[in-house]
């Protein structure tokens, strides 16, 4: 039970070049290394403390086809990956073929795998043992003339959609395999739709997951699309820390990123629903940010347009002023985010 951190996300992409593209021009992140097999090639993204794989190959054809572009692995660091593998096992985990070699690898929710990767606490991460990594070079003089974008500190959360009647027992599994603590539980009804939420945490505070299900005994919404457009169980969208999110958002947006429009209506209230913002209402308004707040503090959020076909997987940044957790506030507001993207897309 000692998986302290996430290694690193590893993306299975039907177009390698164009999705590593989007991620270093849109989102700053710069390519480290690269690694070519007969089966696939992968190239190591970094922004921040966070780590991206791409992958794409005759290795991710039956990924992709039964899900499309999304993720595959969410590979964890441990002070010792035998004994993490070793205790997930006795929780129910199924072994599946490393990652990578050297590591175990065991079955999460759906497809998605967990590679197991040895990293003491506190140290930097490195790259993904194995594949013969190549460390790229340095990118040609003059390739990108704009100023850096904003770090993305690490990730706060992944956010997990799940079959009907499995929150539960996800949840579970992963506090036992992997000794997380169980740190919300939300119910959200939006008009006739509704969904169940739980929300798990490594010790370390290193690996957070928000499960999600659909109420059946409701219409059927997003979460039922999202498992509909991805053929069951996956990643719905990975949240990036950061310390500044109005400048950062408009920054992002000078680079490229689509993020989901709010509407004023929403800033109308939010003065008195959230006294403590004060003056930064007109700047959350600019930015279509979302705010929430918990006992502890406030919680800044914004959502960004899927870049893929299937419109599953997204992105959030987030910037916490305090708040520890995800209130029903935080998980309504994504709900109806998407929503709006998806009457956008329509």
């Amino acid at each position: 039970m000692n998986a302290h951190d996430v290694e690193y996300i590893e993306l299975y992409a039907s177009d390698r070049e164009q999705t590593t593209d989007h991620f270093v021009t849109s989102w700053g992140f710069r390519e480290t290394a690269h690694a070519a097999t007969d089966t696939m090639e992968s190239v190591v993204l970094r922004q921040g403390n966070v780590q991206l794989v791409v992958t794409s190959g005759p290795v991710t054809r039956d990924f992709l086809a039964a899900h499309g572009d999304g993720i595959a692995d969410i590979a964890f660091a441990c002070a010792d990956p035998a004994a993490a593998a070793e205790s997930a096992r006795a929780a129910g985990a199924r072994a599946c073929p490393p990652g990578d070699p050297g590591g175990p690898a065991v079955h999460g929710f759906g497809d998605v795998r967990h590679t197991l990767l040895q990293r003491d606490a506190g140290s930097p991460p490195g790259l993904p043992c194995g594949r013969g990594w190549t460390p790229a070079g340095p990118a040609p003089e003059g390739a990108d003339s704009r100023d850096p974008a904003p770090e993305l500190r690490r990730l706060d959360h992944i956010a997990v959609c799940l079959e009907a009647g499995s929150l539960h027992d996800v949840a579970r599994f992963y506090q036992e395999a992997f000794g997380h603590q169980q740190v919300s539980t939300e119910y959200v009804e939006v008009g006739g739709q509704a969904m169940d939420s739980i929300a798990t945490r490594s010790p370390s505070g290193g690996i957070t997951f928000t499960f999600l299900e659909p109420d059946t005994a409701k219409q059927p919404g997003q979460i039922n699309e999202f498992l509909a457009r991805n053929g069951g169980a996956g990643v719905q969208h990975l949240a990036f820390l950061l310390d500044e999110i109005v400048p950062s958002v408009l920054e992002f947006e000078a680079r490229g990123v689509e993020f989901l429009r709010t509407p004023d209506t929403y800033y109308d209230a939010l003065a008195e629903r959230i006294p403590g913002l004060g003056q930064e209402v007109a700047d959350l308004r600019k930015t279509s940010v979302l705010a929430d707040r918990d006992e502890w503090g406030h919680l800044l959020q914004l959502f960004a347009r899927s870049p893929f076909e299937q419109r599953t997987l997204f992105f959030e940044l987030i910037q916490r002023q305090g708040a520890r957790g995800f209130g029903s506030a935080n998980i309504r507001a994504l709900y109806e985010a998407v929503q709006r993207s998806q009457q956008h897309s329509s």
